[in-house]
């Protein structure tokens, strides 16, 4: 199913200075972003505008204080909400204007979401866990037990894979929620606090994980709200009252 044909979105300076890349390289571009959440008698904005773009192969976190709006932004990307208004285009498609059911469908394809929480499935092995998206899409079994064995290698499971999350070590299960999160090739990674659950030694060793990701060419969008976290990015955008506050490079 490739029923999301779209027009090329138009690209212009950012607001952080940077030259604009091509379009045909853009997986993320984000045009006057608005969310609005209705209470009672008042309209609160948890996003005031947001615009930016992010390249294939970037290494990006998005950083604020709670309330920020961070997690509001998080779940656009993701596809798990839809603005009030503007324009958010995923690798090419404009995905703020889908159904409920478009979305899910970009979701299993081109999002593979890693959380502080792991959200992997108590009773099952680390490989049936990795396998899940491949069930949702109907890819068939054999196919589905190699790609699955493939990426747990890639994330040093290989010797877990029989492994219940209970078996596991904190670490390990994020790596194989990471692992879930690359089964399907897609378009970005999105981690939500993918440390907040895990001690400092490793945590160091997801974020070394992450890198690695990233040095093979992944695109990774990681939210966070812990400096030394955010600083392991290429690039921090940093969010404030529900605003862009600064967009930096890092290193």
């Amino acid at each position: 199913m490739e029923p999301f044909s779209t027009t090329e979105p138009e690209v212009g300076t950012g607001r952080d200075g940077y030259d604009s890349p091509s379009p045909d390289n853009i997986v993320i571009l984000a045009q006057d972003l608005w969310k609005t959440y209705d209470m009672e008698a008042i309209s609160v904005n948890a996003l005031s505008g947001v615009s930016f773009s992010i390249v294939r192969g970037e290494y990006v976190a998005i950083m604020g204080p709670s309330g920020s709006g961070k997690s509001t932004l998080m779940n656009l990307i993701g596809c798990l909400d839809t603005p009030t208004s503007g324009q958010y285009w995923l690798n090419g498609r404009l995905v703020s204007e889908l159904t409920d059911d478009e979305l899910a469908y970009i979701r299993n394809k081109e999002i593979g979401f890693v959380f502080q929480t792991f959200n992997l499935l108590a009773r099952a092995s680390a490989l049936h866990n990795v396998e899940l998206p491949l069930i949702y899409n109907g890819t068939p079994p054999a196919e589905r037990l190699e790609r699955a064995e493939e990426v747990l290698r890639k994330v040093d499971l290989g010797d877990r894979m029989d492994h219940r999350p209970n078996e596991l070590s904190g670490g390990q299960r994020q790596r194989v929620a990471v692992a879930r999160a690359l089964i399907n090739n897609p378009s970005i990674i999105l981690a939500d606090e993918p440390t907040g659950n895990l001690d400092s030694a490793t945590g160091d060793e997801i974020m070394n994980l992450f890198e690695r990701l990233h040095q093979s060419g992944n695109t990774i969008v990681l939210v966070t709200h812990e400096h030394d976290i955010a600083a392991r990015a290429h690039r921090i955008i940093h969010i404030r009252d529900g605003k862009i506050d600064r967009d930096e490079k890092v290193g």
